[in-house]
């Protein structure tokens, strides 16, 4: 895969605009003042020698001023090795700085976006460059899940007597995108009441296929290679066999996001994400509800273009304050949602809003697996107390979960271990 760069390149209006911003330094006005008292107490004592005290330092402004003004400009290009990458993934950031121009001392620092962390080397670096010289600064972060934006580039020069500056705000853009991680897991729903569709996943249905289910006795119209010519021997009637017919599950698949579980969502979204590819790699079509705000609704489509465009979204998912996923789904339901869809439901159900959401779910007749992070395994106590506290919680949050398993099949995942391994235990996998 190609790196990922982005190439500044000054305009001449930007650098003439830059020389304006020539400023001096706090050295500077320092030794601008200690001048001015040599001068007044020269006149003040009539001792005009003193003012031969000055003329070297007069003169080292002079060349400061007129021999080491540079204008700052520079090329500036930001590689990366390319715009996707995994949660926790370490990526080499490096910024590539060619001067047209000669440039004594350049501070550069490179702006970090704010959820990512410096893992190795530093974000600066000060470079002494020749015209037609380039300079690298080198670093690396590691990735958190979401979008990540280099907006910005600073520039600093100083000339060797740090009598003047000239800094230079850059507007240099790039972007990434961390996506959750993906772990392999079982299918943890049926195709019961599909649509009938060629596909990868057997149906109970009785029709053309590959799986033998049984036979029966020959019908007009039935193909004649169906013939059991065995059984038509044995019982003196014309036998067919039948096969299970192939068919291919829509799934939805709906994330809730509440702000009180803000503890599992990065976890919510991996399960989602896994499940997703699980769908991809069975040739089943899937759509995603992500309960924000304003909710998001992917239709239903298939393959990889679609998976990622979905992960995509996911890799945005934030808490969701306002909590309004009940009616969400219930829009989505009479408008979107295709009929006899596998809804798969992924959600702490910390909330009432949540519960009920899986309750309407229930209701319009779909089946609905819930995958349920369990918020208190991510919690550590700091003492007797806390851990009775999480005991308490976890206990009510187990009777609310029995009541809920009237509504649809119930995954409580301990988050500290597989979620294939909770698939497996209560679906016997």
């Amino acid at each position: 895969m190609q790196p990922l760069g982005s190439r500044y390149q000054p305009s001449q209006w930007e650098i003439e605009e830059e020389a304006k911003n020539y400023s001096l330094t706090e050295e500077a006005q320092e030794t601008l003042l200690a001048l001015w008292v040599v001068l007044l107490v020269a006149f003040l004592m009539l001792r005009w020698d003193m003012v031969y005290i000055t003329l070297p330092v007069l003169w080292a402004f002079f060349i400061a001023a007129f021999f080491f003004r540079p204008s700052l400009d520079v090329e500036i290009e930001r590689i990366i090795p390319h715009n996707r990458f995994l949660e926790g993934q370490t990526v080499e950031v490096v910024l590539k700085i060619r001067a047209r121009e000669r440039i004594v001392s350049l501070k550069v620092v490179d702006e970090l976006p704010r959820d990512l962390e410096l893992v190795e080397g530093f974000n600066w670096k000060v470079l002494s460059l020749r015209p037609g010289e380039e300079g690298e600064l080198r670093y690396k972060v590691r990735v958190r899940r979401g979008i990540h934006e280099f907006n910005w580039v600073h520039l600093t020069y100083s000339d060797p007597f740090r009598f003047f500056r000239i800094e230079r705000r850059i507007e240099h853009y790039t972007e990434i995108v961390g996506v959750p991680r993906i772990e392999d897991v079982p299918t943890p729903y049926s195709t019961r009441g599909t649509k009938i569709t060629v596909g990868p996943l057997p149906s109970p249905r009785v029709g053309e296929g590959v799986e033998f289910h049984g036979v029966r006795e020959y019908q007009p119209g039935d193909p004649l290679k169906i013939i059991n010519w065995k059984a038509t021997a044995r019982t003196g009637k014309i036998m067919a066999n039948e096969f299970e017919s192939e068919r291919k599950v829509d799934v939805i698949f709906i994330v809730d996001a509440p702000s009180r579980g803000e503890g599992v969502i990065d976890h919510t979204v991996r399960a989602a994400a896994s499940l997703m590819l699980n769908a991809m790699k069975d040739g089943t079509s899937f759509g995603l509800v992500l309960a924000e705000s304003v909710p998001l609704w992917v239709r239903v489509d298939y393959g990889k273009r679609h998976f990622f465009k979905c992960v995509d979204f996911l890799s945005m998912a934030k808490p969701d304050k306002n909590n309004m996923i009940s009616y969400q789904v219930e829009h989505l339901i009479r408008s979107r949602f295709p009929p006899r869809a596998q809804l798969v439901y992924i959600s702490p159900l910390l909330t009432e809003e949540s519960r009920e959401a899986l309750k309407v779910m229930s209701k319009y007749g779909y089946n609905v697996v819930v995958i349920s992070p369990d918020p208190y395994t991510t919690v550590k106590p700091r003492g007797r107390e806390e851990e009775l506290a999480l005991r308490l919680l976890s206990l009510r949050r187990k009777a609310v979960l029995k009541k809920m398993r009237a509504y649809g099949i119930i995954i409580d995942w301990d988050v500290r271990k597989p979620l294939k391994t909770a698939i497996a235990e209560v679906l016997g996998l």
